[in-house]
């Protein structure tokens, strides 16, 4: 069976959870994850760590992803440039402090204490590999998966030219019909009111909307494409 989720946050236990619900087999089921794994919840790090061990689950960029693995390698950079008796670079380090004020402190303070190199290279190395879309066929229904939108859109756009900023600056409009033989899966915009509210999968004119909040008060979402089941925790 093939699952698709989004915007875990650092919520290991909750994706946990999951994965006992829908009965997750290692063997005959895969898993997409469309998008901002980490930051605001307690547990990015180890959310990465247990993801990058799991062969069939396959995670897509979002915005707080691509930030993290450039705020984390600019951090070793930094580190090594005042070993060396360097100043940091003070837009570096504007951005840096940005980004932990805005959801990133738990991630750095997990990844500062990971016991080794190796370690630290590993989640790097995730965060850093991640593809910023997925287009799969399910039972004869095509799908595209992306974390947020695309940026000017156009049906013969060419995905592969993009850069991932084209990937996070614009969200799907849910009225707008996008692509005639496909339908579009995403993240991004929660379906929550923050309160409890509306916390459902969404569905638009050819696009579905699976992040239901879980940063946000709200839960995690998943739905199964071949047969439309949707599982909530």
């Amino acid at each position: 069976m093939t699952y698709v989720v989004s915007n875990l946050h650092g919520h290991l236990e909750e994706f946990k959870r999951l994965l006992d619900t829908i009965c997750f087999s290692q063997r005959r089921d895969v898993m997409y994850i469309l998008g901002d794994i980490v930051d605001i919840g307690p547990d990015s790090i180890e959310l990465v760590n247990d993801l990058s061990l799991r062969s069939n689950v396959y995670p897509i960029a979002g915005e707080h992803d691509f930030k993290a693995a450039k705020m984390l390698s600019g951090y070793e950079k930094m580190m090594q440039a005042r070993q060396n008796g360097e100043a940091p670079d003070p837009d570096f380090v504007a951005e840096f402090t940005a980004w932990v004020s805005e959801g990133g402190a738990k991630t750095m303070e997990a990844y500062r204490e990971l016991p080794d190199d190796d370690a630290r290279e590993g989640v790097l190395d995730y965060l850093s590999d991640m593809p910023f879309y997925e287009e799969i066929s399910v039972n004869g229904e095509d799908y595209l998966l992306l974390h947020c939108g695309i940026y000017d859109f156009t049906p013969d756009v060419e995905l592969d030219w993009l850069e991932p900023d084209d990937f996070f600056s614009e969200a799907l409009d849910p009225t707008a019909k996008y692509f005639e033989d496909k339908t579009i899966i995403v993240g991004h915009t929660p379906t929550t009111d923050g309160n409890g509210g509306a916390d459902r999968i969404f569905y638009g004119n050819g696009t579905i909307f699976v992040d239901c909040g879980l940063g946000r008060g709200g839960r995690l979402g998943c739905l199964r494409l071949e047969d439309g089941k949707e599982f909530y925790v």
